[in-house]
């Protein structure tokens, strides 16, 4: 920071920083204090509302370097050519935990990246695991409000968790994921990466597929018990993003190998179960990971929270070449996530350092709101009109996807093989021995909290429909702990 006299806000010198004006030695403080009252305003106001989920997070920059050709698919410019780089900021946060919890929880993570490409930015949204527990937004408020402190007692309550999760036969996969030995993971470094919703990409010709993100970690995956996962978040709560920040330090820069599964448009009516269920994923056997590039992290963070807290991520933002899917899920995240970052940093977040775009400028007639800075100046503020001002190219991002029917509130149409329970029974089924006497002891131990018996026998039930070794084991270990 530059060195200098320390002033107000204003800009105006500061005479004394180290006493209030008071009305003689030892008299009242005056209300003409205006460095003082300056200051206290402004620190009760240092904190913005924390993110309703993904609150406690860590980031960084880096880079996107891409690896293979795969321009046949994309016409997005970022992808287009071997060797291509784009920087990056990263975030990884914990899901149901508020700013002050721990890193080292059962929760899945989230890991948002935000391209800058000189076409602007591309935040693609993800976890890291390759599902989610609903396939449908309408009910993501009411699964959310299971996960965080129950209105009555000010906790997370077993009663809420396994009442929802039980009559939402839906979540059975991701349940089987969150529990098994990926549930901790070890730091941020030792995880991957999943863009987790199926995207559209559509190349230069119009074709339209549909495609997956993988990111592979090249540290190799590394997770904690419980019993160390106890213990470390209670030694050092902020063990993830110490590690995170420490390696980029010592500059051992973190790595993953970006993958892609692409599907034909054609493929995905007749695929056997819905290719944008957000609960299932697509078998590599069908659809292989192709590979598309490596994102390194190598620089942190100057501020924490002007570039961490402040930073903001929309699944709407896209860039040509790029758009969504059919996904109920990310449908609803294409509003969500916007409506909350104006609510939470302000309508003209977008124009913050670590959100502006860094390859391009962004060009739009909006105009005023909190935190405007007048970088239009006297430029008009509508279009169409005569002056000079951007115009719109005529060419969408995305190619238009057919629908047919009517309106109303339906269910996604039912594919040959749609089925809540397959996969996570296949899930089980992968593991060894030892990773499901562990998967067993981490959910009989929380479903053993219900108070109610049909609470915890519905949920059993849904382990046994996925495997029925599965739901046997699960209720002998409940039935032990609740004696």
């Amino acid at each position: 920071m530059t060195q200098g006299w320390l002033t107000t806000e204003a800009g105006a010198p500061v005479a004394d920083n180290q006493n209030s004006e008071t009305a003689g030695a030892g008299g009242p403080v005056l209300v003409q204090d205006q460095l003082l009252l300056e200051k206290l305003a402004h620190f009760n106001r240092e904190r913005i509302p924390e993110r309703v989920v993904h609150a406690r997070g860590a980031g960084a920059y880096g880079t996107f370097t891409v690896t293979a050709d795969l321009s046949r698919y994309t016409r997005a410019r970022f992808l287009a050519e071997i060797g291509k780089e784009t920087e990056v900021f990263l975030r990884f946060s914990t899901v149901a935990g508020n700013l002050g919890s721990a890193d080292a929880v059962r929760d899945p993570r989230g890991f948002a990246v935000k391209f800058y490409t000189e076409d602007g930015n591309y935040d693609l949204v993800g976890n890291n695991t390759p599902v989610f527990f609903i396939r449908d937004a309408v009910k993501f408020p009411d699964f959310i409000h299971t996960q965080k402190r129950d209105p009555y007692t000010g906790s997370q309550e077993a009663d809420n968790v396994w009442d929802f999760w039980g009559l939402s036969p839906e979540a059975t996969h991701q349940v089987t994921w969150l529990f098994g030995d990926r549930g901790i993971p070890a730091s941020y470094r030792h995880l991957d990466g999943f863009g987790s919703h199926t995207f559209q990409w559509n190349n230069e010709a119009g074709e339209v597929f549909w495609v997956k993100y993988h990111f592979k970690t090249d540290q190799g995956i590394r997770n904690l018990t419980q019993a160390e996962a106890n213990r470390l978040a209670g030694e050092d709560p902020d063990s993830h993003q110490r590690d995170l920040r420490e390696a980029i330090e010592r500059g051992d820069f973190p790595s993953w190998t970006v993958g892609v599964q692409i599907m034909p448009a054609a493929d995905a009516a007749t695929y056997r179960f819905n290719p944008f269920d957000l609960t299932k994923v697509w078998p590599h056997a069908d659809y292989p990971v192709i590979e598309l590039g490596r994102l390194e992290l190598n620089r942190n963070p100057r501020n924490v929270f002007a570039e961490v807290e402040q930073s903001i991520f929309s699944p709407a933002h896209f860039v040509p070449g790029i758009g969504p899917s059919p996904d109920k899920m990310l449908q609803g995240r294409l509003f969500g996530y916007g409506d909350a970052h104006r609510y939470r940093v302000g309508i003209n977040a977008d124009h913050l350092p670590v959100n502006r775009p860094h390859a391009t400028e962004a060009r739009t007639y909006s105009r005023d709101g909190l935190l405007y800075d007048g970088r239009h100046e006297g430029a008009k503020n509508y279009e169409p009109n005569s002056f000079g001002g951007p115009v719109q190219t005529g060419r969408p991002l995305w190619q238009p996807v057919p629908v047919s029917g009517v309106t109303g509130q339906t269910e996604a149409p039912v594919h040959a093989e749609d089925n809540d329970f397959v996969q996570a029974g296949d899930l089980y089924r992968l593991m060894t021995e030892e990773e499901k006497e562990r998967l067993i002891a981490h959910l009989s131990g929380f479903i053993a909290k219900v108070s109610r018996d049909d609470i915890a026998e519905r949920a059993i039930n849904n382990f046994r429909q996925a495997d029925e070794d599965y739901g046997k084991r699960l209720e002998a270990a409940v039935q032990a702990l609740r004696g």
